[in-house]
């Protein structure tokens, strides 16, 4: 799947689902975990939509926040650390 229709599918989740606010502006450089946009309780929920979004298995315990702290950090990481789902 194309790295721009993963990132806006991830901007349209988290801000239909996790900010619950479509009016605010984010891009796929928008600082969400450092800015408190996304608060810890909501990474695990992110986490789960980027193995969707990417079809990809990425293991929690190697994970952090800062990982996930970017729409592109997010697909950097499961570039990095999600191995092909079947």
């Amino acid at each position: 799947m194309d790295s721009d229709l993963q990132a806006q599918q991830m901007i349209d989740y988290l801000k239909s689902k996790v900010l619950q606010k479509n009016t605010v502006e984010i891009n796929v450089d928008t600082p969400l975990v450092t800015s408190g946009m996304v608060d810890s309780f909501a990474l695990i929920d992110v986490l789960l939509e980027l193995e969707k979004v990417t079809k990809k298995r990425i293991p929690a315990s190697r994970v952090s926040p800062k990982d996930l702290n970017t729409v592109n950090e997010m697909l950097k990481t499961a570039n990095r650390l999600g191995t092909a789902r079947p």
